[in-house]
Protein backbone atom coordinates (compact mmCIF):
# COMPACT_ATOMS: atom_id res chain seq x y z
CA UNK A 1 0.00 0.00 0.00
CA UNK A 2 1.54 3.28 -1.10
CA UNK A 3 0.44 6.24 1.03
CA UNK A 4 3.28 8.76 0.59
CA UNK A 5 2.45 12.42 1.12
CA UNK A 6 4.43 14.70 -1.18
CA UNK A 7 2.27 17.85 -1.26
CA UNK A 8 4.17 20.92 0.03
CA UNK A 9 1.27 22.51 1.91
CA UNK A 10 0.29 19.17 3.37
CA UNK A 11 14.92 37.96 42.73
CA UNK A 12 18.31 36.77 44.34
CA UNK A 13 16.45 37.17 47.63
CA UNK A 14 14.04 34.58 46.60
CA UNK A 15 16.92 32.23 45.85
CA UNK A 16 18.44 32.48 49.34
CA UNK A 17 15.03 32.01 50.94
CA UNK A 18 14.05 29.09 48.78
CA UNK A 19 17.37 27.25 48.99
CA UNK A 20 17.08 27.35 52.79
CA UNK A 21 13.46 26.27 52.68
CA UNK A 22 13.47 23.55 50.09
CA UNK A 23 14.87 20.06 49.96
CA UNK A 24 14.71 17.77 46.92
CA UNK A 25 12.08 15.15 47.72
CA UNK A 26 12.66 11.50 47.07
CA UNK A 27 10.13 9.68 44.96
CA UNK A 28 9.60 6.40 43.23
CA UNK A 29 7.67 5.21 40.24
CA UNK A 30 6.09 1.79 40.34
CA UNK A 31 4.98 -0.55 37.61
CA UNK A 32 1.36 -0.56 36.58
CA UNK A 33 -1.03 -3.46 36.95
CA UNK A 34 -4.23 -4.03 35.06
CA UNK A 35 -7.39 -3.41 37.04
CA UNK A 36 -9.31 -5.74 34.75
CA UNK A 37 -7.22 -7.89 32.46
CA UNK A 38 -10.29 -9.18 30.63
CA UNK A 39 -11.70 -5.86 29.49
CA UNK A 40 -11.20 -4.72 25.93
CA UNK A 41 -8.37 -2.24 25.68
CA UNK A 42 -8.93 0.72 23.36
CA UNK A 43 -6.36 1.68 20.79
CA UNK A 44 -4.97 5.19 21.33
CA UNK A 45 -3.52 7.69 18.86
CA UNK A 46 -2.05 10.95 20.20
CA UNK A 47 -1.25 13.63 17.63
CA UNK A 48 0.90 16.44 18.98
CA UNK A 49 1.73 19.82 17.47
CA UNK A 50 5.00 21.68 17.95
CA UNK A 51 4.89 25.31 19.20
CA UNK A 52 1.21 25.80 18.39
CA UNK A 53 -0.61 29.00 19.29
CA UNK A 54 -3.83 27.15 20.06
CA UNK A 55 -5.86 30.36 19.84
CA UNK A 56 -5.31 30.20 16.07
CA UNK A 57 -7.33 26.99 15.71
CA UNK A 58 -10.78 27.83 14.44
CA UNK A 59 -12.39 25.51 17.01
CA UNK A 60 -10.71 27.67 19.70
CA UNK A 61 -11.98 30.90 18.14
CA UNK A 62 -9.16 31.59 15.69
CA UNK A 63 -9.99 34.10 12.97
CA UNK A 64 -7.02 33.75 10.62
CA UNK A 65 -7.33 30.16 9.44
CA UNK A 66 -9.93 27.41 9.24
CA UNK A 67 -8.61 24.10 10.60
CA UNK A 68 -11.32 21.64 9.52
CA UNK A 69 -9.60 18.39 10.45
CA UNK A 70 -8.66 19.51 13.97
CA UNK A 71 -12.11 21.10 14.27
CA UNK A 72 -13.62 17.72 13.44
CA UNK A 73 -12.16 16.30 16.66
CA UNK A 74 -13.81 19.13 18.60
CA UNK A 75 -17.09 18.63 16.76
CA UNK A 76 -17.11 14.88 17.34
CA UNK A 77 -15.55 14.81 20.80
CA UNK A 78 -14.50 16.76 23.89
CA UNK A 79 -12.65 20.08 23.86
CA UNK A 80 -10.52 21.08 26.85
CA UNK A 81 -10.36 24.85 27.35
CA UNK A 82 -7.76 24.83 30.13
CA UNK A 83 -4.91 22.45 29.35
CA UNK A 84 -1.85 24.16 30.85
CA UNK A 85 1.78 23.35 30.11
CA UNK A 86 3.88 23.61 33.26
CA UNK A 87 6.83 24.88 31.22
CA UNK A 88 6.42 26.55 27.85
CA UNK A 89 9.21 24.83 25.95
CA UNK A 90 9.39 21.58 24.05
CA UNK A 91 11.65 19.26 26.05
CA UNK A 92 10.10 19.93 29.49
CA UNK A 93 6.54 19.70 28.14
CA UNK A 94 7.12 16.40 26.38
CA UNK A 95 9.03 14.93 29.32
CA UNK A 96 6.06 15.86 31.54
CA UNK A 97 3.66 14.30 29.04
CA UNK A 98 5.59 11.02 28.98
CA UNK A 99 6.52 10.69 32.69
CA UNK A 100 3.58 12.25 34.57
CA UNK A 101 6.07 14.33 36.58
CA UNK A 102 6.57 18.08 36.86
CA UNK A 103 9.85 19.39 35.38
CA UNK A 104 11.72 19.80 38.69
CA UNK A 105 11.11 16.11 39.38
CA UNK A 106 11.75 14.60 35.96
CA UNK A 107 14.91 16.68 35.61
CA UNK A 108 14.39 18.27 32.19
CA UNK A 109 13.53 21.65 33.73
CA UNK A 110 15.66 23.50 31.17
CA UNK A 111 15.36 23.15 27.44
CA UNK A 112 17.48 20.29 26.09
CA UNK A 113 18.36 19.15 29.61
CA UNK A 114 18.08 15.36 29.98
CA UNK A 115 15.70 13.70 32.41
CA UNK A 116 17.02 12.04 35.55
CA UNK A 117 18.21 8.47 35.15
CA UNK A 118 16.06 5.61 36.37
CA UNK A 119 12.69 7.10 35.48
CA UNK A 120 9.85 5.23 33.85
CA UNK A 121 7.53 6.59 31.19
CA UNK A 122 4.21 5.93 29.51
CA UNK A 123 5.97 3.41 27.27
CA UNK A 124 6.71 1.21 30.32
CA UNK A 125 3.29 1.61 31.86
CA UNK A 126 1.30 0.74 28.76
CA UNK A 127 3.65 -2.08 27.77
CA UNK A 128 2.95 -3.58 31.20
CA UNK A 129 -0.72 -3.54 30.17
CA UNK A 130 -0.09 -5.40 26.93
CA UNK A 131 0.20 -2.40 24.60
CA UNK A 132 2.60 -1.80 21.77
CA UNK A 133 3.74 1.80 22.26
CA UNK A 134 5.03 3.58 19.19
CA UNK A 135 6.22 7.04 18.25
CA UNK A 136 6.54 8.66 14.86
CA UNK A 137 8.06 12.07 14.22
CA UNK A 138 9.82 14.43 16.63
CA UNK A 139 11.67 12.19 19.06
CA UNK A 140 14.35 14.33 20.76
CA UNK A 141 12.78 13.65 24.18
CA UNK A 142 13.00 9.87 23.84
CA UNK A 143 16.52 9.47 25.23
CA UNK A 144 17.75 7.54 27.03
CA UNK A 145 15.90 4.63 25.46
CA UNK A 146 15.84 2.88 28.82
CA UNK A 147 13.53 5.63 30.06
CA UNK A 148 11.59 6.00 26.81
CA UNK A 149 11.42 2.55 25.17
CA UNK A 150 9.11 3.56 22.34
CA UNK A 151 8.96 1.57 19.15
CA UNK A 152 10.09 4.19 16.63
CA UNK A 153 7.73 4.18 13.65
CA UNK A 154 9.03 5.83 10.47
CA UNK A 155 6.86 8.28 8.60
CA UNK A 156 7.00 11.74 10.15
CA UNK A 157 9.98 14.12 10.25
CA UNK A 158 12.09 13.81 13.43
CA UNK A 159 14.03 17.09 13.18
CA UNK A 160 11.92 20.01 14.39
CA UNK A 161 14.07 22.58 12.56
CA UNK A 162 14.05 20.73 9.24
CA UNK A 163 13.12 22.84 6.23
CA UNK A 164 11.16 19.99 4.61
CA UNK A 165 8.52 17.74 6.03
CA UNK A 166 7.41 15.16 3.47
CA UNK A 167 5.81 12.31 5.35
CA UNK A 168 4.32 8.90 4.65
CA UNK A 169 1.78 6.69 6.39
CA UNK A 170 2.85 3.22 5.22
CA UNK A 171 4.72 2.35 8.43
CA UNK A 172 1.94 3.76 10.56
CA UNK A 173 -0.60 1.63 8.70
CA UNK A 174 1.51 -1.46 9.38
CA UNK A 175 1.88 -0.52 13.07
CA UNK A 176 -1.86 -0.14 13.66
CA UNK A 177 -2.78 -3.22 11.58
CA UNK A 178 -2.35 -5.66 14.45
CA UNK A 179 -4.61 -7.52 16.86
CA UNK A 180 -2.69 -6.31 19.93
CA UNK A 181 -3.77 -2.98 21.44
CA UNK A 182 -1.54 -0.06 20.60
CA UNK A 183 -0.77 3.49 21.62
CA UNK A 184 0.83 5.59 18.91
CA UNK A 185 2.27 9.09 19.36
CA UNK A 186 2.33 11.04 16.10
CA UNK A 187 4.61 13.99 16.82
CA UNK A 188 4.44 16.66 14.12
CA UNK A 189 7.17 19.30 13.78
CA UNK A 190 4.59 21.91 12.74
CA UNK A 191 4.40 24.83 13.29
CA UNK A 192 7.92 24.97 14.80
CA UNK A 193 10.30 27.53 13.25
CA UNK A 194 11.92 28.02 10.68
CA UNK A 195 8.45 28.18 9.01
CA UNK A 196 9.50 26.99 5.58
CA UNK A 197 6.58 24.67 4.93
CA UNK A 198 3.21 25.25 3.33
CA UNK A 199 1.98 28.20 1.29
CA UNK A 200 2.06 31.61 3.04
CA UNK A 201 0.35 33.22 0.05
CA UNK A 202 -2.91 31.69 1.32
CA UNK A 203 -2.98 34.51 3.86
CA UNK A 204 -3.35 38.26 3.25
CA UNK A 205 -0.99 40.02 5.64
CA UNK A 206 -3.26 43.06 5.90
CA UNK A 207 -6.28 41.00 6.94
CA UNK A 208 -4.58 39.07 9.72
CA UNK A 209 -5.90 39.51 13.26
CA UNK A 210 -2.79 39.77 15.45
CA UNK A 211 -2.66 38.69 19.11
CA UNK A 212 -3.25 41.67 21.37
CA UNK A 213 0.22 41.45 22.98
CA UNK A 214 2.04 41.83 19.66
CA UNK A 215 3.35 45.04 18.11
CA UNK A 216 1.80 45.46 14.69
CA UNK A 217 4.61 45.69 12.13
CA UNK A 218 4.85 44.48 8.57
CA UNK A 219 7.68 42.09 9.46
CA UNK A 220 5.51 40.56 12.17
CA UNK A 221 2.66 40.11 9.73
CA UNK A 222 4.96 38.55 7.14
CA UNK A 223 6.29 36.07 9.69
CA UNK A 224 2.76 35.29 10.82
CA UNK A 225 1.72 34.19 7.33
CA UNK A 226 4.60 31.70 7.29
CA UNK A 227 3.59 30.45 10.73
CA UNK A 228 -0.02 30.00 9.69
CA UNK A 229 1.08 28.09 6.59
CA UNK A 230 2.61 25.50 8.93
CA UNK A 231 -0.60 25.42 10.99
CA UNK A 232 -2.30 24.49 7.72
CA UNK A 233 0.30 21.74 7.21
CA UNK A 234 -0.43 20.48 10.74
CA UNK A 235 -4.15 20.37 10.06
CA UNK A 236 -3.58 18.43 6.84
CA UNK A 237 -1.52 15.88 8.78
CA UNK A 238 -4.30 15.42 11.33
CA UNK A 239 -6.72 14.88 8.47
CA UNK A 240 -4.49 12.27 6.85
CA UNK A 241 -4.16 10.28 10.10
CA UNK A 242 -7.93 10.37 10.64
CA UNK A 243 -8.50 9.26 7.05
CA UNK A 244 -6.10 6.33 7.53
CA UNK A 245 -7.91 5.18 10.67
CA UNK A 246 -11.23 5.43 8.84
CA UNK A 247 -10.01 3.47 5.84
CA UNK A 248 -8.70 0.74 8.15
CA UNK A 249 -12.01 0.59 10.03
CA UNK A 250 -10.41 1.66 13.30
CA UNK A 251 -11.58 5.22 13.91
CA UNK A 252 -14.64 4.41 15.99
CA UNK A 253 -12.73 1.99 18.23
CA UNK A 254 -9.72 4.27 18.71
CA UNK A 255 -9.23 7.11 21.18
CA UNK A 256 -7.81 10.02 19.20
CA UNK A 257 -6.21 12.84 21.19
CA UNK A 258 -4.88 16.08 19.76
CA UNK A 259 -2.40 18.15 21.80
CA UNK A 260 -1.16 21.66 21.04
CA UNK A 261 2.09 21.50 23.11
CA UNK A 262 3.00 25.10 24.09
CA UNK A 263 2.84 28.51 22.46
CA UNK A 264 4.49 29.91 19.37
CA UNK A 265 8.06 31.14 18.90
CA UNK A 266 7.02 34.77 19.00
CA UNK A 267 7.87 37.26 21.79
CA UNK A 268 5.83 36.80 24.97
CA UNK A 269 4.71 33.24 24.25
CA UNK A 270 7.07 30.25 24.15
CA UNK A 271 9.77 30.52 26.86
CA UNK A 272 7.47 32.53 29.14
CA UNK A 273 4.81 31.79 31.74
CA UNK A 274 2.23 34.01 30.14
CA UNK A 275 -0.87 32.21 28.92
CA UNK A 276 0.28 32.70 25.33
CA UNK A 277 3.06 30.26 26.23
CA UNK A 278 1.43 27.94 28.76
CA UNK A 279 -2.15 27.72 27.58
CA UNK A 280 -2.56 24.74 25.28
CA UNK A 281 -5.24 22.75 23.51
CA UNK A 282 -6.55 19.20 23.87
CA UNK A 283 -9.29 17.47 21.91
CA UNK A 284 -10.40 13.90 22.58
CA UNK A 285 -12.52 11.81 20.23
CA UNK A 286 -13.61 8.42 21.58
CA UNK A 287 -16.39 7.09 19.36
CA UNK A 288 -19.67 6.65 21.21
CA UNK A 289 -17.95 6.95 24.61
CA UNK A 290 -17.90 10.75 24.30
CA UNK A 291 -20.94 12.72 23.22
CA UNK A 292 -20.15 15.08 20.35
CA UNK A 293 -19.33 18.78 20.69
CA UNK A 294 -18.73 18.70 24.44
CA UNK A 295 -16.29 21.07 26.14
CA UNK A 296 -14.91 21.51 29.63
CA UNK A 297 -13.25 24.33 31.55
CA UNK A 298 -11.61 21.88 33.99
CA UNK A 299 -7.94 22.73 34.59
CA UNK A 300 -5.61 19.91 33.62
CA UNK A 301 -1.86 19.79 32.98
CA UNK A 302 0.35 17.70 30.73
CA UNK A 303 1.48 15.75 33.79
CA UNK A 304 -2.09 14.37 34.04
CA UNK A 305 -2.11 12.75 30.62
CA UNK A 306 0.02 9.68 31.39
CA UNK A 307 -2.14 8.75 34.43
CA UNK A 308 -5.24 9.23 32.28
CA UNK A 309 -3.93 7.00 29.50
CA UNK A 310 -3.18 4.31 32.09
CA UNK A 311 -6.71 4.66 33.42
CA UNK A 312 -8.19 4.44 29.92
CA UNK A 313 -6.19 1.26 29.35
CA UNK A 314 -7.54 -0.39 32.50
CA UNK A 315 -4.48 0.12 34.72
CA UNK A 316 -4.27 1.18 38.34
CA UNK A 317 -2.78 4.51 39.49
CA UNK A 318 1.01 4.82 39.64
CA UNK A 319 2.46 5.83 42.98
CA UNK A 320 4.79 8.80 42.99
CA UNK A 321 3.47 10.68 39.97
CA UNK A 322 2.52 14.36 40.06
CA UNK A 323 -0.33 13.89 37.61
CA UNK A 324 -3.58 12.06 38.13
CA UNK A 325 -6.28 10.73 35.88
CA UNK A 326 -8.92 13.11 34.58
CA UNK A 327 -10.99 10.26 33.11
CA UNK A 328 -13.96 11.33 35.29
CA UNK A 329 -13.91 14.66 33.44
CA UNK A 330 -13.90 12.85 30.11
CA UNK A 331 -16.85 10.72 31.21
CA UNK A 332 -18.78 13.79 32.33
CA UNK A 333 -18.70 12.75 36.00
CA UNK A 334 -16.78 15.85 37.10
CA UNK A 335 -16.85 19.46 35.93
CA UNK A 336 -13.69 20.59 37.70
CA UNK A 337 -10.34 18.90 38.26
CA UNK A 338 -7.33 20.90 39.46
CA UNK A 339 -7.73 23.93 41.75
CA UNK A 340 -4.45 25.35 40.41
CA UNK A 341 -2.10 24.87 37.51
CA UNK A 342 1.57 25.56 38.19
CA UNK A 343 4.36 26.87 35.99
CA UNK A 344 8.14 26.84 36.02
CA UNK A 345 10.56 28.58 33.65
CA UNK A 346 14.35 28.45 33.66
CA UNK A 347 15.87 30.60 30.95
CA UNK A 348 19.31 29.09 30.47
CA UNK A 349 20.48 28.05 27.81
CA UNK A 350 18.05 30.09 25.68
CA UNK A 351 19.34 33.27 27.38
CA UNK A 352 20.78 34.49 30.70
CA UNK A 353 19.31 33.19 33.94
CA UNK A 354 15.78 34.45 34.42
CA UNK A 355 13.75 31.98 36.50
CA UNK A 356 9.99 32.49 36.66
CA UNK A 357 7.28 30.63 38.58
CA UNK A 358 3.50 30.84 38.16
CA UNK A 359 0.18 29.64 39.53
CA UNK A 360 -3.25 30.08 37.98
CA UNK A 361 -6.86 29.07 38.47
CA UNK A 362 -9.82 29.65 36.20
CA UNK A 363 -9.81 33.40 36.93
CA UNK A 364 -6.39 34.63 38.05
CA UNK A 365 -2.70 34.09 37.40
CA UNK A 366 0.20 35.01 39.70
CA UNK A 367 3.71 35.22 38.22
CA UNK A 368 6.89 35.59 40.29
CA UNK A 369 9.97 36.79 38.42
CA UNK A 370 12.82 35.61 40.65
CA UNK A 371 15.49 37.72 38.95
CA UNK A 372 13.50 40.82 38.06
CA UNK A 373 16.49 43.17 38.55
CA UNK A 374 17.85 41.72 35.30
CA UNK A 375 16.40 41.82 31.80
CA UNK A 376 14.61 38.89 30.24
CA UNK A 377 16.22 37.87 26.96
CA UNK A 378 15.81 34.97 24.51
CA UNK A 379 18.63 34.60 21.98
CA UNK A 380 16.35 33.26 19.23
CA UNK A 381 13.88 36.13 19.43
CA UNK A 382 15.34 39.30 20.89
CA UNK A 383 18.61 40.24 19.20
CA UNK A 384 18.46 44.02 18.63
CA UNK A 385 18.79 45.23 15.04
CA UNK A 386 18.44 41.71 13.60
CA UNK A 387 16.46 42.27 10.37
CA UNK A 388 15.21 38.67 10.49
CA UNK A 389 13.43 39.04 13.83
CA UNK A 390 9.98 40.45 14.48
CA UNK A 391 11.11 41.82 17.86
CA UNK A 392 13.65 44.18 16.23
CA UNK A 393 10.80 45.75 14.29
CA UNK A 394 8.93 46.08 17.58
CA UNK A 395 11.84 48.00 19.07
CA UNK A 396 12.05 50.26 16.01
CA UNK A 397 8.38 51.14 16.29
CA UNK A 398 8.71 51.59 20.06
CA UNK A 399 11.00 54.60 19.48
CA UNK A 400 8.00 56.68 18.41
CA UNK A 401 4.92 54.65 19.43
CA UNK A 402 3.99 54.52 23.19
CA UNK A 403 1.88 51.34 22.83
CA UNK A 404 4.69 49.58 20.98
CA UNK A 405 7.07 50.72 23.74
CA UNK A 406 4.78 49.26 26.41
CA UNK A 407 4.39 45.95 24.58
CA UNK A 408 8.13 45.63 23.99
CA UNK A 409 9.18 46.61 27.52
CA UNK A 410 6.57 44.27 28.94
CA UNK A 411 8.60 41.39 27.50
CA UNK A 412 12.12 42.52 28.50
CA UNK A 413 11.59 44.47 31.75
CA UNK A 414 9.38 42.77 34.31
CA UNK A 415 8.43 43.47 37.94
CA UNK A 416 9.02 40.92 40.68
CA UNK A 417 5.29 40.17 40.88
CA UNK A 418 2.65 40.08 38.16
CA UNK A 419 -1.02 39.31 38.76
CA UNK A 420 -3.64 39.06 36.05
CA UNK A 421 -7.34 38.47 35.61
CA UNK A 422 -6.98 35.97 32.77
CA UNK A 423 -10.71 35.82 32.13
CA UNK A 424 -11.05 39.52 31.42
CA UNK A 425 -7.47 40.12 30.32
CA UNK A 426 -6.43 36.94 28.44
CA UNK A 427 -3.26 38.50 27.02
CA UNK A 428 -2.15 39.66 30.49
CA UNK A 429 -1.64 43.32 29.67
CA UNK A 430 -2.93 44.88 32.92
CA UNK A 431 -0.86 43.96 35.98
CA UNK A 432 -3.06 44.00 39.10
CA UNK A 433 -0.27 43.16 41.59
CA UNK A 434 -0.66 46.52 43.39
CA UNK A 435 -4.49 46.45 43.42
CA UNK A 436 -5.53 46.60 47.09
CA UNK A 437 -8.66 44.57 46.33
CA UNK A 438 -6.57 41.64 45.10
CA UNK A 439 -4.04 41.34 47.95
CA UNK A 440 -5.84 38.53 49.80
CA UNK A 441 -6.07 36.44 46.64
CA UNK A 442 -2.44 37.19 45.76
CA UNK A 443 -1.23 36.08 49.21
CA UNK A 444 -3.28 32.87 49.06
CA UNK A 445 -1.99 31.98 45.62
CA UNK A 446 1.59 32.90 46.55
CA UNK A 447 1.40 30.60 49.57
CA UNK A 448 0.10 27.75 47.40
CA UNK A 449 2.85 28.35 44.84
CA UNK A 450 5.63 28.34 47.47
CA UNK A 451 4.19 25.16 48.96
CA UNK A 452 4.21 23.52 45.53
CA UNK A 453 7.82 24.61 44.97
CA UNK A 454 8.83 23.12 48.31
CA UNK A 455 7.18 19.84 47.45
CA UNK A 456 8.91 19.77 44.10
CA UNK A 457 12.37 20.51 45.50
CA UNK A 458 12.38 23.64 43.37
CA UNK A 459 15.31 25.84 44.50
CA UNK A 460 14.39 28.81 42.33
CA UNK A 461 17.43 30.78 41.12
CA UNK A 462 19.74 27.85 41.84
CA UNK A 463 18.06 25.83 39.09
CA UNK A 464 18.71 28.30 36.27
CA UNK A 465 22.38 27.48 35.75
CA UNK A 466 24.52 25.78 33.07
CA UNK A 467 24.18 22.02 32.83
CA UNK A 468 25.96 19.18 31.09
CA UNK A 469 24.24 17.78 28.04
CA UNK A 470 24.37 14.10 27.18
Amino acid sequence: MEMRQTKKHIVVGWSIFLQALLAVPSFAQSHVASANGDRDKPNIVIIMADDLDSKQLSCYGGQNIQTPHIDRLAREGLKFNNLIASEAMCVPTRASLFTGLYPARHGAYQNHKPVYSGLKSIAHYLQDLGYRVGLSGKDHVTRPQKTFPFQIVPGFQKDCVAKTDDYFLDSIARFVDNDDPYCLFVMSINPHAPWTLGDPSEFDTQKLVLPAHWVDTQRTRDHFTKYLAEVRRLDDQVGDVLKLLEEMGQLESTIVIFLGEQGAQFPGAKWTLYDSGQHSSMLIRWGSAIAPARQTDAIVQYEDITPTLIDMAGGTPIKGLDGRSFLPVIKGQRKSFRKFAFGIHNNFPEGPAYPIRSIRNERYKLILNLNSDSSYYIKYLMKPNDPNLAFSSWLEKAETDPQARFLSQRIAKRPATEFYDVQNDPYELKNLASDSRKQKTIKEMESALLSWMKGQGDAGMAMDVPFKRN
